[in-house]
């Protein structure tokens, strides 16, 4: 379903309809600001408590956390709040962009966002209801990281993955 063409009239109704609600990339900010807009927000969150799977990559994968790590406004990349579906912070491209790891560090470090999970490109988070469940991989060499502050700075764990 796309915003930006003829939005169906009953969006919970057209929610419902699903199994899997995978939301794609771009700009995390904009897409969010439309979300609420309509609504849609709360749509999905019923959806997500009635047992739809909810999942994405990228901006898609941002949106479920608290925070996320974001390249929405031309310029440094900045915290932003998002759903809160799942507690911490998101941080996608941990290896795909060289910019990214460093600021999610700064950021953690600083308090500008909670503790939470650098993916790199490849790496997926499993949740299961709300607690991680497993970070799984297709390719070799991608994994995920659960990053936290540790006095003023943060400190990163890498996760095992289960390649695919």
């Amino acid at each position: 379903m796309r915003f930006f063409r003829r939005t169906p009239a009953d969006l919970r109704e057209h929610i419902r309809s699903f199994d899997i609600v995978v939301v794609g990339g771009g700009n995390t900010r904009s897409m969010l600001a439309v979300w609420r807009d309509w609504e849609f927000a709360a749509v999905l969150r019923e959806a997500y408590e009635a047992g739809t799977i909810l999942c994405g990559w990228s901006a898609g994968s941002i949106c479920w956390f608290e925070h996320g790590v974001t390249d929405s406004i031309a310029g440094p990349l900045t915290a932003m709040p998002a759903l809160g579906f799942l507690a911490g912070s998101n941080c996608p491209h941990y290896d795909g962009e060289k910019e990214r790891r460093p600021a999610y560090h700064r950021l953690v470090a600083e308090g500008a966002m909670p503790a939470g999970y650098g993916c790199d490109d490849g790496a997926a988070l499993h949740f299961a209801g709300e607690r991680l469940n497993a970070v799984i991989s297709a390719r070799p060499g991608a994994f995920a990281y659960h990053v936290e502050r540790d006095g003023r700075q943060a400190v990163e764990r890498r996760l095992d993955a289960l390649l695919l």
